[in-house]
């Protein structure tokens, strides 16, 4: 009786990996997956990791220098569209578009106005989109001036009195009294006064909401500090240079989503809800909503618009008084 031969599996390798057929194919559909649940740190690795084997064709491309944007991964960023115009893409012009909007975060602002006076001057712009590119030109010029202008107010004497912020100080002033300061700084350079803003955010007695927007503000700045945040008998150890805003936090994400789904047709109660949420997102800010699952979290918020707009219904009373108890801290109320 002949002996029937087993199948052999075809597979490739690299760098002595073996790689199985549909690897890569699955690798950057998972990707694409994340993208559009905007889940851009998952997607990156995907990406990442899908393009150790294959070059990579203009779509994979395009949406992987979308996603790595979306984290604020700016250089990588930039080299995957560097890699995507020399192959020539379809859509050049929205590359190149993506492109320079890249360099003008990572403050590139003469290259950026460079290449648009290139591409102006080689006429390599169509009839329809040389408007788009001359306001890009214009803001990126507009950006760069006020640039300069927030370097030579940071080399400003005295911009900032820093006896304000001492901890005994500022923790002598009223929680509105103390938003009114830090709010002051919004448009200054805070580095100077970096550790007494460490400490007022490590202090047990600051109020959480005025913790979370100190915080927020060190963000904004990409301020390399480690910080210890406490609140809501909750401890964590942050650096505000490598932090998302609460808006881009992941569970904020994807609460946002699902409230979006279930409320389509009731735009007075979408609207009412992401407006509670965006500012409890802040008071909670940087631990989002503690041990609440994100499903919970949604439908706690439509419940208790609902219950603000007259309905009657059952409803985690637990849950909802927890955002009741955010609701009076953004307004600087003691809990």
């Amino acid at each position: 009786m002949r002996r029937l031969k087993k199948r052999q599996l075809k597979h490739t390798t690299f760098d002595n990996v073996v790689i199985f057929p549909g690897t890569v194919e699955k690798l950057i559909a998972r990707a694409h997956e994340y993208v559009e649940n905007y889940q851009y740190d998952l997607a990156n690795d995907s990406f990442e990791e899908a393009l150790q084997y294959t070059e990579g064709d203009e779509v994979t491309l395009s949406v992987y220098a979308y996603s790595l944007y979306e984290t604020k991964s700016f250089e990588k960023a930039k080299e995957v569209c560097e890699q995507l115009l020399s192959i020539g893409p379809t859509m050049y012009l929205e590359v190149m578009e993506l492109y320079l909007t890249i360099c003008m975060q990572l403050k590139q602002y003469k290259q950026v106005e460079t290449i648009i006076a290139s591409l102006l001057e080689e006429g390599a712009i169509p009839q329809e989109q040389i408007d788009k590119f001359e306001r890009l030109k214009d803001i990126n010029a507009n950006i760069a001036d006020n640039a300069k202008k927030q370097e030579d107010i940071a080399m400003s004497v005295n911009e900032i009195d820093e006896e304000l912020f001492q901890l005994e100080r500022f923790m002598s002033l009223s929680p509105n009294k103390q938003l009114t300061l830090v709010h002051e700084l919004t448009t200054l350079n805070i580095r100077p006064i970096m550790q007494h803003l460490k400490a007022i955010i490590e202090n047990a007695k600051t109020h959480p909401f005025i913790k979370s927007i100190v915080l927020i503000l060190l963000v904004e700045q990409q301020v390399d500090v480690n910080i210890k945040v406490s609140k809501f008998d909750q401890e964590k150890y942050v650096n505000p240079s490598v932090m998302e805003l609460p808006t881009k936090m992941p569970q904020f994400i994807a609460v946002s989503k699902m409230i979006i789904d279930k409320l389509e047709k009731e735009p007075s109660t979408l609207e009412m809800v992401e407006y509670l949420l965006s500012k409890h997102a802040i008071v909670t800010y940087p631990f989002e909503w503690l041990h609440y699952e994100t499903e919970d979290v949604a439908l706690g918020y439509i419940d208790l618009v609902r219950t603000m707009f007259g309905g009657v219904q059952e409803m985690d009373y637990e849950l909802v008084e927890f955002l009741q108890i955010l609701e009076k801290l953004t307004e600087l109320q003691e809990v």
